[in-house]
């Protein structure tokens, strides 16, 4: 017989000490009856989030929290808190109450038809017009980058079943993007259309350069594919070269008088240097990566919990 009680919820927390308290009371009244546990992951957050995580668990022992040395980003701190959860079905949400308590039930009853991943698909997304191109920019590479259902939307409201978790966890790189990890594991995928809140308190912590890495995480952790596109620029760029060059001979075997053109002599020097640095980049960047790993870089420290050690 299936427990009542059944669902994990985790909970990134930064800046949110203004929005947090009222955000778990509306968690803990509409979804008491099916919670096992409610962690709260502060990920370095520089106001007072911890003493009210703290305060929140000594009042509800369904309320865990976890506190990180440091802010090492919100898919480090999700993916710390699933190293936690112990109930079949484990919720993301975020801490500002844009996530309706409510709609997880949809997700949840969703997700027992025998999904492994239920994603939440807005009906009007009400973060602000920058980080909403942002998130399309994310869904259209990553349906190129890690054969994402173009249909499907890629959000930070979701339900997954526990047994994913195992393979979920053992992730090691140091920059982990949790869609990622989800979908290189699983394609046993569906999405219900939920409700998104205005933020009421504050504002969103992301930024461009946040969004950035982002970006880089998603698109050198999880696909080789801008390597290929490199050997691809690379292609055409010698393929225009010889092109050129027969083109030039040919003139020079037909003409007496070619001119010597300065401009495109320098347009050209300037258009390969791009090329070979924008390569180079790339390449660092996977290198970079590679030696973050190897090295030993962390995806979380944990500075404070109310779990016993693990």
């Amino acid at each position: 017989m299936e427990s009542a009680r059944n669902l994990s919820i985790v909970i990134p927390v930064y800046r949110s000490e203004g929005s947090l308290p009222a955000a778990v009371a509306e968690i803990l009244t509409v979804l008491g009856s099916v919670i096992k546990e409610l962690i709260l992951v502060v990920d370095g957050s520089p106001d007072g989030s911890l003493q009210i995580c703290r305060n929140l668990a000594a009042q509800d022992d369904r309320i865990k929290f976890i506190s990180l040395r440091k802010n090492f980003g919100e898919h480090n701190a999700v993916l710390c808190g699933l190293n936690f959860v112990s109930a079949e079905y484990v919720a993301i949400m975020d801490d500002d109450s844009q996530h309706p308590p409510a709609e997880v039930l949809i997700l949840l009853d969703e997700i027992k038809k025998g999904f492994d991943v239920v994603f939440g698909s807005y009906q009007t997304k009400e973060h602000h017009w920058f980080r909403n191109l942002g998130s399309a920019f994310t869904n259209s590479v990553a349906s190129l980058l890690m054969d994402k259902p173009r249909d499907l939307y890629l959000s930070s409201f979701k339900i997954i079943r526990s047994s994913l978790l195992p393979d979920v966890v053992n992730y090691r790189g140091p920059y982990p993007y949790l869609d990622g990890l989800l979908l290189r594991i699983t394609n046993n995928l569906s999405a219900c259309t939920v409700e998104h809140r205005k933020r009421e308190i504050g504002s969103s912590s992301y930024t461009l350069r946040k969004l950035v890495r982002l970006w880089l995480n998603m698109f050198l952790n999880f696909s080789a594919l801008p390597l290929r596109l490199i050997l691809v620029l690379g292609f055409a760029c010698l393929i225009l070269g010889i092109s050129l060059s027969l083109a030039a001979i040919a003139e020079w075997c037909i003409s007496a008088q070619v001119p010597h053109g300065y401009t495109s002599v320098f347009i050209s020097v300037l258009l390969l240097s791009g090329v070979q640095l924008l390569c180079l980049g790339v390449i660092g960047e996977y290198l970079g990566k590679l030696f973050l790993h190897h090295n030993g870089t962390p995806q979380w420290i944990i500075k404070e919990s109310s779990f016993a050690a693990k």
